[in-house]
């Protein structure tokens, strides 16, 4: 009876299960609200015949979902995994050269390392403004120097013309990424220790055999899961396309991304939207499983 009346004594310190309760009720109605909710909702439209110019929903069931995989399903594949790959792709391999040079000892190092992020610093919409302003075919920084130069006759729309646009793209996303992907792959560089380096030079190994036998097996992991975050990001990237391109020229590049915007804010049709972004989320699961299962199975490999 005493230890039941002290437990219920006002002002007595919670249990721990119900301290983590109070600490996570916060995060877990926060997320309910901003990012379930809508989810939830946003693909619910794929089963409906809703629209932002008239009433009512009636459910259409799989009408929404059928009508994109016949029309416009392989071709959003095809050109955002041509924008996600390359913006992958490039900035992991230029962050990755920048981790190795400010893995070393110089002078002026931790200026560099905190200039470099810069980019990353700046948001994605200035950025996307920023390049838009060099790839301008009328006053664009790069048209006047290559015309000044003479490796242009005359100035270029490199927005308006499919290959350049979509190298325009790729390399504005580049600039804005790889200071991040820098950063992660010189935190793991870090945690490799210089007796391995100073073994495998004694036994003659030059810098390529020292980065590929020591180097590399040990960052490994840190690259992999920056790979996957930035190949996730990439395929969701909305701001750099809309505001460079808008999807253009006659939406050749186009993504997942700016394809539910348009169908739901310019075609005012939210089942249209519901059904891209359903089958833009399932694509994007498959991909992620078969790179969990792929990795785990490498992880199993190594530990035999």
């Amino acid at each position: 009876m005493t230890t039941q009346s002290t437990r219920s004594r006002p002002g007595m310190p919670l249990s721990e299960r119900s301290f983590l309760t109070f600490l996570l009720l916060p995060g877990l109605v926060l997320l309910c609200l901003v990012v379930l909710y809508p989810l939830v909702r946003s693909l619910l439209s794929a089963f409906f015949d809703e629209s932002l110019l008239y009433p009512g929903m009636p459910f259409v069931g799989l009408d929404n979902v059928a009508q994109v995989l016949q029309h416009d399903f392989l071709r959003l594949v095809w050109q955002t995994l041509i924008f996600t790959v390359g913006s992958t792709i490039g900035p992991f391999v230029i962050g990755l050269a920048l981790a190795l040079v400010l893995n070393q000892s110089f002078p002026g190092q931790r200026f560099f390392r905190g200039a470099f992020l810069i980019p990353w610093l700046i948001p994605g919409v200035v950025v996307s403004f920023l390049w838009a302003w060099i790839f301008d075919a009328n006053y664009g920084v790069l048209n006047g120097i290559l015309v000044s130069t003479g490796i242009l006759d005359g100035p270029v729309a490199w927005l308006f013309q499919t290959d350049s646009a979509r190298g325009a793209l790729i390399i504005a996303k580049t600039w804005n990424s790889f200071p991040w992907v820098a950063v992660m792959l010189l935190a793991g560089l870090q945690t490799v220790p210089n007796e391995l380096h100073e073994a495998a030079a004694i036994d003659g190994a030059g810098a390529i055999r020292r980065f590929r036998a020591v180097t590399w097996p040990h960052i490994r992991g840190v690259a992999g899961l920056v790979i996957l975050l930035e190949f996730i990001w990439n395929f969701q990237h909305f701001d750099t396309i809309f505001v460079l391109t808008g999807g253009g020229p006659a939406g050749t590049t186009n993504t997942f991304a700016t394809a539910v915007y348009d169908a739901a804010f310019a075609g005012f049709d939210l089942g249209r939207a519901g059904a891209i972004g359903l089958l833009w989320m399932v694509l994007l699961s498959v991909l992620v499983v078969v790179y969990v299962t792929l990795s785990e199975r490498g992880a199993r490999r190594e530990a035999r």
